[in-house]
């Protein structure tokens, strides 16, 4: 715990400017807004489709930065130096498979030479043919379809195995750890060798990974074998995830400031999402899982519904509430008559989502579905507002439904909320309990009838909360019930092997992402992860600054992407293999102040940051190596792509806030914390980004905190109120709008987390502890047998056996009579 709080250290002093940030005074008040107004009058509908990752072009092409544009014809002259004395003037591309395998099998001999410079050549070499030997190709497609078909013969003859021995080298290399210490400035020259056998790994698991419609038999067979060699624990003991985890706590406690962390990440994220599997393998497995538990199915699938939704108008700013009351005041100043203060309230106070027809006919069409678009508090308009009209007359059911035009998700209620609400309607009708029997119904109206028969027909059991049930019981009757049989999955494994030090690689990744974050102040004490990407030469001219600073943007931008992706992977793969581990890795986030810095990360321009042009397309891989490349101009740089938006920033931003929406669902601490560090105007912002499942997110997040936010808030943003309604689940009997919230007792928010956390180490203990059953283990107390058990001792025991003896034993002075006493 001791070196837990002083990794901790660092993002406690960087995340205390959060609050200060989202307040400026005077008048860049009227500025802000005024760009915020601007920014969202102008966001167009953003047609973005989310998946695990990216196309693969971009994905291969975010690997390496610019300033490694140079190193790809090093790669080539490595392999054309060694090939061509072979070849006798033929190309890589018209060898037969047999003569390519035994050439692979020459380099593969070479890998095992002492000379360190001529196994860095070898290895550019191998790095060029897993490249796509993109010297011999006419365009990007048969780069990437030569690099695929390489990438399957490196793995078939070996190459990823030596690979692994010469990082393992390389990250015990402690010479060059010391002197990448000492040094003041730290370069793309200081990584030289590990970003050369990372980029390989890279390519072959993500080459490998990524299937495609042209498959032979072969590559799918060892696109298996492969997924289970990376998963198991084939490498010293360890799922080959665990020693790239290694290489980040290391790079993080300042011993190896050289490790190439970008590549690092990319690589580890590639490595959970091949072995585990990526959002719709988790789909599948959730369903096989629930068939297991004989668990009714899911009511839908997720994917496919958050797909189908729609964006919908960010809310508005004040600078666009204050032009829509001036023109409001120029068109109706005198076309209704005052009312009093007691009828606004009236106005407030109506079912905001209630279908009546004065609604229906002063609005138009169009903006029904509007979502949250144009929020005016009613008490700040100018507009004079009229009464509210009559109650409508009563409509047949259907018609009801009709408004809004379909919720996308079916409800859900839990047996938690059934039991609830059957002990409050017991207690006001009958005066006593029956604990948790939801059967009985004596003695209750009709209507409480018709209310159970309507819960439990949306009743939902999770997973998780049959996982719980099982685990009270193993926990009760250990003996009865004996040892629980544990699958061993991938998830299982990874898990296992995490365990020992989950909470350093949780602290050292959010580390990392600080470090990354747009809105971090630079701090002479937080970690360096531009090692691999500064130049050994500091550019010149403006135009090369201009360059990395481009370049600079963008490996933070993808440092974040990869550490999004992989933590949001982590916790739904632990989530579905058992609760508690899904619960361990979110208490030490939320203790490593996860909560606020994801909120930091959004307390920017969101907006610019999703739009941001940090990319040169002229030096992305594969494009720089089969094109000629022109000439760079500060005005190309400025321009950037025509994307209407950053995909990887788009990407980062859904799975932060899914991460947060995962830490703090069913949490009132973790809620309140949200509440405590002003998420809310924060959020707000985000929503002005026109993208459906973004937005999604952020209405889950504001929706489990309104009934803390107050009923000014709720009056002044029913907008947002009414999006809520239209696009998150529902849960029947949780009044999210109204604040009757008899759970939220703040004095029970650290109890809350301490029980918690007593639960999770009881899961640990009794399903990982190997002495876990020694309190039931028969006791021997015969001497004889006890003196006569074989000890294992160390093989070089015998040596220094008489020194033992002497400085054990017949040193130190037995107190016979005490021991008899204590006898």
């Amino acid at each position: 715990m001791q070196a837990e709080d002083n990794m901790e250290v660092p993002l406690l002093n960087n995340l205390n400017d959060t609050g200060d940030r989202a307040r400026p005074k005077g008048k860049d008040v009227f500025k802000d807004q005024q760009k915020e107004s601007e920014s969202s009058m102008e966001s167009p509908n953003l047609e973005f489709e989310y998946g695990d990752t990216d196309m693969l072009t971009a994905e291969l092409s975010e690997l390496y930065s610019y300033t490694e544009e140079p190193e790809f014809s090093l790669n080539r002259d490595y392999f054309d130096e060694d090939f061509r004395s072979h070849a006798k003037g033929r190309r890589w591309i018209q060898l037969t498979v047999e003569e390519q395998k035994a050439h692979v099998m020459r380099l593969l001999d070479a890998l095992e030479v002492t000379d360190r410079d001529k196994r860095l050549k070898v290895a550019r070499a191998i790095l060029y043919l897993a490249q796509g030997v993109f010297d011999e190709c006419d365009t990007e497609v048969d780069v990437l379809h030569w690099s695929r078909h390489n990438v399957f013969l490196l793995y078939d003859m070996g190459i990823f195995t030596a690979l692994l021995e010469l990082l393992s080298m390389e990250i015990d290399n402690n010479q060059a750890c010391s002197s990448a210490v000492r040094k003041p400035a730290i370069s793309l020259a200081d990584s030289t060798e590990l970003r050369v056998l990372l980029s390989i790994m890279y390519l072959m698991v993500e080459t490998i990974r990524v299937q495609t419609e042209d498959e032979r038999p072969e590559w799918i067979a060892a696109r298996e074998a492969f997924k289970n060699e990376l998963g198991s624990p084939l490498y010293n003991g360890e799922p080959f995830a665990l020693l790239l985890f290694t290489m980040v706590t290391k790079f993080c406690s300042m011993n190896a400031p050289h490790f190439p962390m970008k590549k690092v990440l990319l690589l580890l994220w590639k490595t959970i999402l091949f072995t585990l599997g990526g959002f719709e393998e988790l789909q599948e497995l959730k369903v096989r899982c629930r068939e297991r538990l004989h668990l009714p199915p899911l009511p839908e699938d997720s994917i496919k519904v958050v797909r189908a939704m729609r964006a919908a108008s960010p809310p508005a700013s004040a600078m666009e509430l204050i032009e829509q009351q001036q023109q409001q005041k120029r068109g109706r100043r005198s076309r209704r008559p005052l009312v009093k203060q007691d009828s606004l309230d009236t106005y407030n106070e109506r079912d905001p989502f209630k279908n009546d027809d004065a609604r229906d006919e002063e609005e138009d069409p169009e903006d029904a579905d509007s979502g949250i678009e144009g929020e005016v508090d009613p008490l700040d308009r100018d507009v004079i507002i009229q009464p509210p009209p009559p109650p409508p007359p009563l409509r047949p059911p259907t018609e009801r439904v009709n408004f809004p035009k379909g919720l996308p998700w079916a409800p859900k209620v839990r047996e938690k909320d059934i039991e609830h609400f059957l002990e409050t309607s017991r207690n006001k009708f009958i005066g006593f309990t029956l604990g948790s029997d939801t059967e009985t119904l004596v003695g209750l109206p009709r209507p409480i009838h018709e209310s159970v028969k309507t819960l439990k027909q949306h009743k939902y059991v999770s997973i998780a909360e049959v996982q719980i049930k099982r685990e009270e019981e193993l926990q009760q009757c250990p003996l009865t019930l004996g040892e629980e049989e544990v699958e061993e999955t991938q998830a299982e494994m990874l898990y296992l092997g995490m365990l020992p030090n989950l909470s350093q690689y949780v602290i050292a990744l959010l580390k990392l992402l600080l470090a990354a974050a747009p809105t971090s102040k630079a701090k002479t004490d937080s970690i360096n992860i531009l090692a691999d990407v500064l130049p050994e030469e500091m550019p010149i001219t403006v135009l090369q600054s201009m360059k990395l600073g481009i370049d600079v943007n963008r490996h933070k931008e993808i440092i974040v992407k990869a550490i999004s992706a992989l933590l949001l992977l982590l916790l739904k793969h632990f989530k579905l293999n058992h609760i508690y581990q899904f619960e361990i890795i979110s208490q030490h986030l939320v203790f490593a102040n996860c909560i606020p810095l994801i909120l930091k990360f959004f307390n920017q321009n969101i907006m610019s940051y999703i739009s941001a042009k940090n990319s040169i397309c002229v030096l992305d891989f594969p494009h720089c190596v089969v094109h000629e490349m022109p000439e760079l101009t500060a005005e190309s740089l400025e321009a950037g792509d025509s994307s209407q938006f950053c995909w990887r920033n788009l990407f980062s931003c859904i799975n932060l806030l899914r991460i947060l929406n995962k830490l703090t669902k069913w949490k009132h601490s973790r809620t309140m914390m949200l509440v405590v560090f002003k998420s809310a105007p924060i959020l707000k912002r985000a929503l002005k980004v026109k993208q459906a499942m973004m937005q999604l997110y952020v209405l889950k997040l504001l929706k489990i905190q309104t009934k803390y936010l107050g009923r000014q808030w709720r009056k002044s943003n029913m907008k947002t109120m009414s999006a809520i309604y239209q696009k998150v689940r529902h849960r029947l009997n949780d009044d999210w709008a109204y604040g009757n919230d008899i759970d939220a007792r703040p004095w029970d928010f650290q109890a809350e987390e301490c029980a918690l956390r007593e639960s999770i180490e009881k899961f640990n203990s009794r399903r990982y502890d190997k002495n876990k059953n020694s309190d039931y283990m028969p006791v021997d107390n015969c001497l004889q047998s006890v003196l006569g058990q074989r000890v294992d001792l160390p093989e070089d025991f015998h040596y220094s056996y008489e020194m033992w003896l002497e400085r054990e034993v017949f040193s130190q002075p037995i107190q016979w009579e005490g021991l008899l006493q204590n006898q």
